[in-house]
């Protein structure tokens, strides 16, 4: 059976490490069907509009998607395109998992950690408005239901369940937001009681930030609302290596849409050098969603051996403190090429290489500077 997919390439990066997905996509031997359309900057002079109509027929039709990170302009221009397409096609639950590769990169190469973010309502939503004609004060409306809130901390408790995951934290603010973040706070409590074999508890999100930080070991599966939810999945990207390594999907009741959690990058468009591996391993989610367990299992093998050799990777990963010797920068398609060789060799029985780290040998300030790109 193939499977047709749309493919919204997107804006910056975009194209270019979408079209290195494609190639590990092939190399899994999968049949997929790619239904190329474009949504973003690059059609907003064409259509009037940075999400034309056909870009949400085809999501609808084909049912899955995968996408290109699309730039939203900063303060001003034209609404996110992501944000509409969550709203637009009901896709509630936001999956971001944070995984340590091979180590690379963080003080924390165990981490295995889940954010489940409610993705249609909430302060991001971009509920707004001027309060005076003079434009001097302006309100943001946060607006959480009680449907929302349900289906949303019932998701993860189910993703917990057939992941075999070992506890829920639902995260909120509810001693200061008493009505909306009372309101979360009180259905994860009923749905939770509904799981009595997965442990549940909870954390305001300010105290939740420094708990991650402290001993992420701890948490696994974190259900939170929408603000909080991007804020939490960065957080926790970067506690596993950072952005370039951060997949992510979207998911409705009958839509599943996959993409990485780092942003377009514009400055490096069209170089070659941006970092694929959100991106690919978006394709490791997408086929696990399908039901390709070992193809998904052969895309992760081999992008964890391709950064623990250190042989093939992209500039952010070659950086002083990402590796143990000095590694010269790859390509962008260098890296895809690199991770599809390594498809069919992988050992699925072998247990994942792990390589010992020395605080000298852990990512300095200065490499942040990737992060940064990857969030324009």
């Amino acid at each position: 059976m193939t499977h047709r997919i749309t493919m919204i390439p997107g804006d910056g990066i975009g194209p270019e490490v979408t079209a290195a997905t494609r190639v590990v996509a092939e190399a899994t031997g999968v049949p997929i069907e790619w239904e190329v359309v474009e949504a973003g900057e690059k059609v907003m002079a064409k259509e009037g509009t940075p999400l034309p109509a056909y870009v949400l027929e085809s999501i609808r039709k084909n049912k899955i998607a995968i996408k290109g990170p699309i730039t939203t302009p900063i303060g001003s221009g034209f609404r996110s395109v992501n944000v509409a397409i969550r709203q637009e096609l009901d896709l509630f639950a936001a999956v971001r998992p944070a995984r340590a590769i091979a180590g690379e990169g963080t003080r924390y190469p165990d981490v295995d950690l889940v954010v489940v973010r409610e993705g249609t309502e909430g302060l991001y939503s971009g509920v707004e408005h001027w309060v005076d004609r003079d434009h001097s004060a302006g309100e943001t409306v946060n607006i959480i239901t009680r449907k929302a809130s349900e289906r949303i901390c019932r998701f993860a408790f189910d993703y917990a369940v057939s992941n075999n995951r070992r506890k829920v934290t639902a995260v909120h603010k509810a001693n200061i937001m008493k009505v909306t973040g009372g309101l979360f706070q009180e259905v994860f409590r009923q749905v939770a009681k509904g799981y009595p074999d997965i442990p549940s508890e909870e954390r305001l999100v300010d105290n939740m930030c420094m708990q991650l930080v402290k001993k992420p070991e701890e948490y696994d599966v974190i259900v939170t609302t929408n603000l909080f939810g991007d804020i939490l999945s960065d957080l926790c990207a970067g506690l596993a290596g950072g952005l370039g390594v951060a997949p992510g999907a979207v998911f409705g009741k009958d839509v599943a849409l996959f993409e990485p959690v780092h942003g377009s990058a514009p400055k490096y468009a069209g170089q070659d050098k941006a970092d694929p591996v959100a991106e690919i391993l978006c394709l490791e989610m997408l086929l696990r969603h399908l039901g390709y367990k070992e193809a998904a299992e052969r895309v992760f093998r081999a992008v964890w051996e391709t950064i623990y050799e250190k042989k093939v990777v992209t500039y952010d990963l070659a950086l002083p403190g990402y590796t143990l010797w000095p590694t010269k920068p790859s390509k962008c398609s260098e890296v895809g090429r690199e991770i599809a060789r390594k498809i069919k060799e992988v050992d699925l029985d072998a247990p994942l290489k792990r390589r010992e780290w020395t605080n000298a040998s852990i990512a300095t300030t200065e490499n942040l500077v990737t992060d940064k790109v990857l969030e324009e």
